[in-house]
């Protein structure tokens, strides 16, 4: 059974920083694109960053551009989010995803959820 599992949110004052991880675990062949996405109270979910498969494409949300870094370890399996100079309307819940191919072919992984509060 294939699962992503987020680590790292919690409560932090604005300007703070804080680093997400988010590793995938099960009988895993490949993975693919990975990114974060989040979901504020009342609001859509968003695409917050994305990585591709090597790791050499990133692309970003403008409203987290120069603050935010996406970078993964393959041999891992895991992607991080480097948040720096956080705002509170950063305050959402960070999901990641991840293309990922098993036993069952390519499928579209999501995680649990970690909750980001920034808040002075």
């Amino acid at each position: 059974q294939v699962q992503l599992v987020e680590s790292g949110g919690g409560l932090v004052q604005p300007g703070g920083s804080l680093r997400l991880s988010c590793a995938a675990s099960g009988r895993i062949f490949s993975i693919n694109g990975m990114g974060w996405y989040r979901q504020a109270p009342g609001k859509q979910r968003e695409s917050v960053a994305t990585i591709s498969a090597s790791g050499s494409s990133t692309n970003y949300a403008d409203s987290v551009k120069g603050r935010f870094t996406i970078s993964r370890d393959n041999g891992k399996k895991t992607v991080y989010l480097q948040m720096n100079s956080l705002e509170p309307e950063d305050t959402a819940v960070y999901y990641c995803n991840a293309e990922i191919w098993s036993d069952y072919g390519w499928d579209d992984y999501w995680g649990q959820g970690t909750q980001v509060t920034v808040s002075s």
